[in-house]
């Protein structure tokens, strides 16, 4: 028999967490690795983007794949038998040489960059917020439920790397950067 998609088990407002213990679809764990899917999402739609190079693609793929762990280890309760391995140290480091990959090729950071320019650039934003935003929901989580490091440093710094991925974006596009100019009343 084939699987459905739907298993009729969610609609009471509830979730299983890795390990059987049934939560509900509001609560921190779920909203700090929901958010995590989310992010994941934005990153697909961005390694598809025309803009991106195949260095890109590769470097977001790698990060989706490692989204999917952190949920994983997110949407684990610490009773469970079975525990997900955890993120290493490495991950980080990895985005931290990206970063500075990417940052190197650039123009010096001399003003604050709003959102926008490119149509990518400006997804690359988007994503950048949804990764503070993780960042936020899986710091609320840790204040009742241990968070590994790791996964907080990871977060932080994937925001950075999504904002040097705008910058290369419009850069590389011909767009200009579009600078905050402070409102004057």
């Amino acid at each position: 028999m084939k699987s459905r998609l739907y298993t009729y088990t969610g609609d009471a407002g509830t979730t299983s967490l890795v390990g059987g213990t049934r939560a509900p679809k509001d609560c921190e764990r779920l909203e700090a690795y929901g958010t995590i899917d989310e992010l994941n999402s934005w990153l697909g739609l961005l390694a598809a983007a025309d803009t991106s190079d195949a260095d890109t693609r590769e470097l977001l793929r790698g990060i989706q794949n490692t989204l999917f762990d952190i949920g994983a280890i997110l949407a684990t309760e610490p009773e469970s038998s079975w525990q997900p391995a955890p993120l290493p140290q490495e991950a980080v480091d990895e985005l931290e040489r990206a970063i500075d990959r990417i940052d190197a090729t650039l123009p010096p950071l001399r003003q604050f960059v709003l959102p926008g320019g490119h149509p990518d650039a400006a997804r690359a934003n988007i994503a950048r917020t949804v990764a503070r935003r993780a960042e936020r929901r899986i710091i609320t989580l840790h204040s009742t439920a241990p968070v590994q490091p790791e996964i907080l440093r990871y977060i932080n710094r994937l925001s950075d790397l999504l904002f040097a991925i705008g910058r290369r974006i419009n850069v590389n596009s011909g767009q200009n950067e579009i600078f905050w100019q402070k409102t004057q009343k």
